[in-house]
């Protein structure tokens, strides 16, 4: 049985996990904050098919897409996957939108422009619980989660900040926007930073995704993203900004003043949204390369290390879509030689100049 150590406990690792424990291998998944910790716990989770259509992203996405429905369906959907129409519209702070189409769980000032998805093409998880969904169902089958902060690879395994090796055959790095702290010769993951609520709202509002361009009094435009989940809760996002990264993820805070500011948008957009209580406020990193796509793939100019080490980070706002997708590509790639079901050559991290990794702290 190959042992294969996966480096990051998000939603890109457990999806590994899974799918090579559904193969027989022995998968290891090292965490140092605790699963679904960072961007993984705290996405829209927000799912489309066709959504990446003209970009590389296209085939991958429409392959999870359909991942995400047969999961469900096997697993027993214990995320509450669901099914959503999906709307675009447009708001002002303080102004009534006349004439405009509405939707009826909405104030009259949100103007509908149009239905941008279905059922069949838009869809939603609870990122937390997917993600720790896939890794219980990768434990299941044999897989193993250890905590611990990888200090760099080594011949043979991951070395751990204590000294411990963790054994292996091969070696993944999903560490998300902390993936350079692996010291490889990856290109620069860049963290993304957005902030979120995440209302108990019951059944007040209908499943129906809303894309937004919101114009506060100040002439500011905003795109909030309102999200309604099969559990009873709406997340809701607006505001990000390019903050550093602090080196742990147990350290990640909100910036000052950006969930009153995006709590105070979402109050006056809804009259269920008005008066429900807020049940979390989150910030998080959103793992990015350069040129926006992810990097899955063998990790080339390996020396010293392990000959068999592989990346797959810098997903994106479509981490939480990708993932099955991802994670069944990456099981075809180490333990096959080769993806079958889609072709990751434009996500080969050698596409990309690597950081120099002496370099390599977070960024």
């Amino acid at each position: 049985m190959r042992r294969i150590v996966i480096c990051g406990g998000g939603v890109i690792g457990a999806a590994i996990a899974y799918f090579l424990s559904r193969r027989g291998a022995r998968a290891i998944v090292i965490e140092r904050h605790e699963i679904a910790g960072a961007a993984s716990g705290k996405s829209g989770g927000f799912l489309a098919l066709d959504w990446c259509r003209g970009s590389p992203l296209d085939h991958l996405a429409r392959r999870s897409f359909g991942l995400h429905a047969e999961l469900a369906e096997a697993l027993g959907n214990p995320w509450g996957f669901r099914r959503l129409s999906t709307y675009a519209g447009h708001a002002a702070e303080g102004r009534l939108a006349c004439g405009a189409a509405r939707l009826p769980w909405l104030f009259d000032s949100v103007a509908i422009t149009g239905r941008i998805g279905g059922p069949q093409t838009t869809a939603i998880v609870e990122p937390r619980a997917f993600t720790t969904g896939l890794m219980r169902a990768a434990e299941a089958l044999g897989a193993e989660v250890k905590h611990g902060t990888v200090a760099g690879l080594v011949r043979g395994g991951v070395a751990l900040d204590g000294g411990e090796i963790v054994e292996g055959d091969a070696v993944v790095v999903a560490m998300g926007p902390w993936s350079n702290l692996a010291r490889l010769p990856l290109p620069q993951v860049y963290g993304f930073k957005g902030h979120s609520l995440v209302f108990r709202t019951g059944e007040a509002i209908p499943a129906e995704a809303l894309f937004l361009e919101y114009q506060e009094a100040s002439g500011e435009v905003l795109t909030p993203e309102i999200f309604p989940r099969a559990d009873g809760t709406v997340w809701a996002c607006a505001i990000s900004s390019t903050a550093a990264l602090p080196p742990d993820p147990a350290d990640v805070a909100p910036d000052a003043g950006a969930h009153a500011r995006l709590e105070a948008l979402c109050r006056s957009l809804a009259p269920a949204l008005a008066d429900a209580p807020i049940v979390a406020r989150q910030a998080c990193f959103r793992p990015v390369a350069e040129d926006g796509l992810p990097l899955i793939g063998r990790v080339p100019g390996v020396d010293g290390a392990h000959d068999d080490t592989y990346v797959a980070t810098g997903h994106s706002v479509w981490g939480m879509l990708n993932a099955p997708a991802t994670g069944e590509a990456m099981a075809e790639l180490i333990l096959d030689g080769a993806a079958r079901h889609v072709d990751l050559a434009p996500f080969a991290p050698g596409r990309l100049a690597a950081l120099d990794s002496a370099r390599a702290v977070a960024p």
